[in-house]
């Protein structure tokens, strides 16, 4: 017997769209006066394609377009990708909340859904009177469910309110007992649509727990949808990307995370071509370009982990402007890393110049990285603290870099696989026989 618990074939949403109201006599008066002047309108709807960058005249747009999918017993998915992409759409039919257009979905076992705050509760019931509600919607029995509900209050901390309806509840009070009630119900399957960025830190590193205690600990599926990557690579054992209705990539749950968060780029990308003319300085400071350059001060589109590189910035000044230059580095996911200030000011007159920051060898990991800069003026200072400064220009990603191991890389020894970490410092070591 195939151990395929979700098997999804050749499934398609088709969304039959129309000219939305505005809801205001100014969006009316706006969508009229673009019309009487041949100008876009304003609230145009979106295109045949599911992107949310695209406009047309086409009444519908494929929300999803042929997805075929293969889920067993015991699989922690994540499912990632842009707002818009599907996801939540792919989740919906897999919870029979709507049908696909085309293609079938077959499901065995009893399914739990957690698809936005408030899913499958009944506002003027009590919490108490929602548990029992849920169960009883799920197919258990009023004794299962009584065995469980000590259990699940506890879980989810909202005993004080637990008489009271749940109108009256928080977002964050709401998510909670909704995710005890679809944990603890003993649901084959149970899935889970960013719902739980509504709850507090405490409540979610509790609830991706209580994921992965039901999946390894009681076989059961869990299908995951978050933009927390860290979370999903924590939980889940293979990811799906989808992009634009379509899935993209299939595999594990580390891979597809990176694969989603570089792009699809390669080692190097330089996004500072795409900026504005009005982005790139305040008219006292122009930056002017950034390259990434080697030992040889040559420009390069590789990044070796053992080997110094540098960010060579150059920016033009007027206005007698003395700033200093900041870099920074940046995750893909946003966590902040590291950060340099230059040692001296520009304080040499109106004129163009180059500031070179040097990134030592051995701290990056093979991960993708935005680098920033920033070019301030600072006004004063008070013992040597800083107090405030005028920022002439800033962007946090500039350009994207994914160090790669050179060919005569010996910091990794015998080991091949991936760390894991954000950075990837080469600590000295001391190894001796003592005996």
């Amino acid at each position: 017997m195939s151990d395929t618990v979700i098997k999804i074939e050749n499934v398609s949403k088709l969304y039959r769209l129309g000219t939305v109201g505005t809801k205001s006599l100014q969006g009316d008066i706006k969508r009229w006066w673009a019309t009487m002047h041949g100008k876009e309108d304003p609230y145009a709807i979106v295109g045949t394609t599911n992107s949310l960058a695209a406009k047309s005249n086409s009444d519908c747009v494929w929300a999803l377009k042929d997805i075929n999918l293969d889920i067993k017993q015991g699989d922690v998915v994540g499912i990632i990708g842009k707002n818009g992409a599907g996801k939540s759409t792919l989740l919906k039919i897999m919870s029979r909340v709507t049908t696909p257009t085309t293609g079938s979905i077959t499901i065995k076992g009893r399914v739990a859904s957690l698809l936005e705050v408030g899913t499958g509760f009944h506002p003027e019931l009590t919490g108490r009177e929602n548990i029992f509600l849920n169960g009883s919607i799920l197919g258990m029995k009023k004794a299962e469910i009584r065995s469980k509900f000590d259990e699940i209050v506890d879980f989810s901390g909202v005993e004080k309110y637990i008489d009271t309806p749940v109108k009256r509840y928080s977002s964050g009070m709401y998510v909670r007992l909704a995710f005890a009630v679809a944990a603890h119900l003993e649901p084959e399957i149970l899935i889970i649509d960013e719902v739980l960025a509504v709850g507090d830190a405490e409540f979610q590193k509790k609830a991706l727990g209580k994921m992965q205690d039901v999946s390894t600990g009681q076989g059961r599926t869990v299908l995951f949808v978050s933009h927390n990557i860290d979370a999903v690579k924590q939980i889940c054992s293979s990811g799906v990307l989808i992009q634009e209705g379509s899935i993209s990539m299939i595999g594990d749950s580390k891979s597809v995370a990176e694969r989603y968060l570089s792009g699809y780029s390669s080692t190097y990308t330089n996004y500072f071509h795409d900026l504005k003319d009005a982005d790139k300085g305040d008219g006292k400071v122009k930056m002017l370009d950034i390259n990434i350059i080697d030992k040889e001060l040559k420009n390069t589109d590789q990044v070796s982990i053992d080997q110094e590189f540098g960010v060579k910035v150059r920016y033009s000044v007027t206005d007698k402007a003395t700033p200093v230059v900041n870099m920074e580095i940046f995750s893909f996911d946003g966590k902040y890393i590291a950060s340099s200030i230059s040692t001296e000011m520009t304080d040499k007159g109106d004129g163009i110049y180059e500031a070179i920051v040097w990134v030592s060898p051995n701290i990056l990991n093979n991960i993708n990285y935005y680098i920033g800069i920033g070019i301030m003026t600072i006004n004063s200072l008070d013992s040597g603290t800083y107090i405030s400064s005028s920022i002439h220009f800033y962007n946090d990603k500039l350009i994207q870099i994914k160090p790669n191991d050179s060919l005569l890389s010996t910091t990794r020894n015998i080991y091949k696989g991936n760390y894991g970490t954000l950075i990837r410092p080469a600590f000295k070591w001391n190894m001796n026989k003592i005996q």
